[in-house]
């Protein structure tokens, strides 16, 4: 019998770490080649493991919950088939390792070169806390020592200092406001030390009949979700300007032509092509909407990665992810409908790989699909953008006839809702963009080329 080890994948370039969310086999069951081992979670995405051998499962290294470096072996799997190019697997008398302790430092080896175990010198009993390579490599650009990185209040697991804790604690240090900090007690636990109650940034206490109430734990998407978007209201200078544009010619379009347009491309024709054709057309004629800040700088993008947001679950309650088109301003309007169709039917089935929900430089958010009428997107950083479309509504309109004659008619309408980031976009450039969106949405009509 071999044994192969298996380690955490690297699901992408920016990608240092996974969560180890469900193991899938346990101790001592067989598993083929390429069937699912565990499900992982890494900031961009969720994921299944499949085992690249077939086996027995004789060791899991790390329990559910743990976050492991990318390379690390999480695994091993006994098999007859010869692995000469797999790393000697660790000894079988090896315990299992958690996220906050691997096997090797309970027998008390120091830490390793990767930094993912540090120990706080704070005290004679001072305990050992995980801190991921990611975290390490922030705290060592921002000058921060391990002894100060050791107060600060971790929300993870265990205790676990996140890199959302970390940027929250280096831009709260950077405003000169007191945030929570953490001390190791002489018995080895970490106990919270509250800023004072004058600080800005302690929060409310939340008082609640718990005879009455259900807590329910956030999941891994719905916590990086509220850091994506506490992140982003405090990275750009929101503000939200909404038009209405009048798609009576587009609606009679998709009903006309909806039927020959599956027949002919084997894609569902919507309403959502147009409006990413009508955006991509308008973003070139604005570019500095489709661009990011970077300090003092801003980064005009000459391509167009389109992200488009697809809720999960029957009613939203699976979250919220966003799929990108790569260079979408190269495709027409079959593509792009044959890509949005694409990247949402593997969004809602866990199917989409890394790569393709990052690099977008711009986003369009749909709450039309709900009838909603309109809402205040916030921006996907660190793009300075995002559209939002609202439900097409047929409604009583006044129209101004070429005789200057004004008559009240039936007309298909929709709000377009645009949030944008003040430090480099201003209120007359939205203005101007969300115009010549509606006017480019407003030119689609029942003669169209598709």
């Amino acid at each position: 019998m071999a044994k192969v080890e298996i380690v955490m994948p690297k699901m992408g370039e920016s990608i240092m770490e996974g969560t180890i969310l469900k193991w899938l086999k346990k101790v001592g069951e067989p598993i083929a080649k390429d069937e699912n081992l565990l499900s992982i979670a890494t900031d961009k995405v969720d994921a299944e493991v499949p085992s690249n051998v077939a086996g027995i499962v004789s060791e899991i290294l790390y329990e559910e919950g743990a976050v492991v470096p990318v390379g690390k072996v999480i695994a091993i799997i006994e098999t007859e088939v010869t692995a000469s190019s797999t790393p000697t697997a660790p000894s079988p008398a090896e315990p299992i390792a958690s996220g906050a302790e691997s096997a090797s430092e309970k027998n008390g080896a120091p830490a390793t070169a990767e930094g993912v175990q540090t120990e706080t010198t704070q005290s004679t009993t001072a305990s050992k806390r995980f801190y991921t390579p990611v975290v390490l490599n922030i705290a060592r650009a921002e000058g921060i020592s391990m002894d100060e990185l050791a107060k600060i209040k971790g929300t993870g697991m265990d205790g676990r200092v996140t890199k959302a804790d970390l940027l929250h604690y280096i831009q709260s240090r950077k405003k000169g406001v007191e945030v929570s900090t953490t001390t190791v007690a002489p018995t080895g636990k970490i106990v919270e030390s509250a800023p004072p109650a004058s600080a800005k940034s302690t929060p409310t206490p939340i008082i609640y009949d718990a005879a009455r109430s259900e807590v329910v734990q956030m999941d891994n998407m719905r916590k990086l979700i509220a850091e994506h978007m506490v992140r982003s209201k405090q990275t750009s200078a929101h503000v939200t300007s909404v038009a209405e544009a009048d798609v009576t010619g587009l609606v009679h379009l998709v009903n006309r032509k909806k039927s020959l347009f599956e027949a002919t491309n084997g894609v569902r024709l919507t309403y959502t092509p147009f409006f990413v054709d009508a955006t991509i057309k308008t973003l070139k004629q604005f570019p500095m909407l489709n661009a990011s800040v970077d300090g003092d700088k801003i980064i005009i993008k000459k391509y167009i990665n389109f992200g488009i947001a697809v809720a999960l679950g029957e009613r939203g309650e699976g979250g919220l992810i966003v799929p990108v088109i790569k260079n979408a301003d190269e495709m027409n309007l079959v593509g792009l409908a044959r890509a949005i169709q694409d990247l949402a039917s593997r969004a809602r089935s866990k199917k989409l790989l890394p790569d393709e929900i990052q690099g977008g430089t711009f986003t369009l958010t749909n709450y039309g699909t709900t009838g909603n009428l309109f809402g205040t997107p916030i921006i996907h950083q660190p793009q300075v953008a995002i559209l939002g479309t609202g439900a097409i509504v047929k409604r009583p309109v006044v129209k101004t006839l070429d005789d200057g004659t004004d008559v009240l008619t039936i007309r298909s309408m929709t709000y377009l809702s645009l949030s944008y980031d003040h430090r480099i976009i201003d209120g007359a450039l939205a203005g101007f963009f969300l115009q010549t969106l509606c006017k480019t949405l407003e030119s689609y009509n029942e003669h169209t080329i598709l």
